[in-house]
């Protein structure tokens, strides 16, 4: 095992961001490692473990009522649905796949969405296929199955690199979409954190990642290859322009950052309201880049509200105060205790 670490030690580029470089790294020796429950986080100097830095078992998903492949671009790509009402596509993060949405998923069911789950090309049940991934490429991976399913504006909800994706499939094809709520994104190197790849935290996500990878992939194997391919990926992408970001005109967004990010910078959530036209911001208080998981009522809640176009969330831009307040030029985030 230490063979297999040091190997992915020595493939991992400079140029790839710390944080990622020492995430790939836990994943592909994960084997040495030990899932951390809620109770044996890693403990702060001084004693003490604040629960941003713990991470509960997971949550499996309720059965499906549909699932499906669609061939495209030399992959097979995955995708399931739970449910029945208005339609609302779940995005994972890089390394992981549709089994990162277990606990949100019977909230928004049971509220009367119907709920599509993707795994992203490589990702879980998906096939990698040959081309290079970028975040265009995903998206098209996304608006392929939409078009499949014939879904008439479908709501996206995006966490990590699915937010990135849920964001550019809203630049590109915003007119297409219901509403976009994106958790955790980085639309820009500048929006990751330096020294993230020391975050505690890492030591329990990648082996959750790697039992993931191994239970549902068509290659269980293959997870270097696929590590490779998304390392390729994040060290270039994405470095979107602020002009883009402000050209989202079609559907209402929300952006949603935490307060103890890893791996996103502070200020990033709120540039990024600020550059999209009336979208709104909502940080989660004493939360972290796995805020689905840490408190998850909280962030089902928060979906919810956002979808469902509550009072708050209702008007989109300057003639709604509560969104849209400026203090100092920057806009003021909505804050929400990660308490459940």
């Amino acid at each position: 095992m230490m063979n297999i670490q040091a190997r992915s030690r020595r493939a991992l580029g400079a140029s790839t961001p710390a944080w990622r470089r020492r995430c790939l790294a836990l994943v592909a020796g994960s084997a040495a490692l030990t899932l951390l429950p809620a109770t044996e986080a890693p403990a702060l100097p001084g004693g003490g473990v604040p629960k941003w830095q713990t991470l509960p078992a997971p949550r499996a998903l309720p059965p499906f009522a549909t699932q499906e492949y669609l061939s495209r671009d030399g992959a097979r790509i995955w995708f399931g649905s739970i449910g029945s009402g208005k339609p609302v596509v779940l995005l994972h993060g890089g390394l992981s796949s549709s089994r990162a949405w277990g606990e949100q998923v019977p909230g928004l069911v049971a509220s009367g969405y119907r709920v599509i789950l993707v795994d992203s090309r490589g990702h879980g049940r998906s096939t990698l296929g040959e081309r290079s991934l970028s975040y265009e490429l995903l998206a098209s991976d996304v608006l392929a199955i939409i078009d499949s399913l014939r879904l008439p504006s479908p709501a996206i909800v995006g966490w990590s690199d699915g937010a990135v994706t849920a964001l550019t499939l809203a630049m590109r094809h915003g007119e297409r979409l219901g509403r976009v709520y994106a958790f955790g994104a980085n639309m820009d190197q500048r929006g990751v954190r330096r020294g993230a790849g020391d975050a505690p935290i890492l030591a329990a996500v990648a082996p959750r990642l790697m039992a993931d990878y191994r239970a549902l992939s068509p290659s269980p194997e293959a997870f270097d290859r696929l590590s490779s391919a998304v390392r390729a990926m994040q060290a270039a992408q994405p470095d979107t322009p602020l002009a883009e970001l402000a050209a989202i005109g079609g559907p209402a967004v929300l952006i949603a950052g935490a307060d103890h990010d890893e791996f996103i910078t502070p200020g990033h959530p709120g540039y990024l309201a600020k550059a999209i036209p009336g979208a709104a911001l909502e940080i989660f208080a004493d939360a972290s880049h796995f805020a689905p998981w840490l408190c998850p009522q909280t962030f089902t809640r928060s979906v919810l509200a956002f979808l469902d176009g509550r009072p708050s969330f209702r008007t989109r831009g300057k003639n709604n105060p509560t969104l849209r307040r400026k203090v100092g030029g920057t806009i003021a985030p909505r804050q929400r205790p990660c308490r459940d």
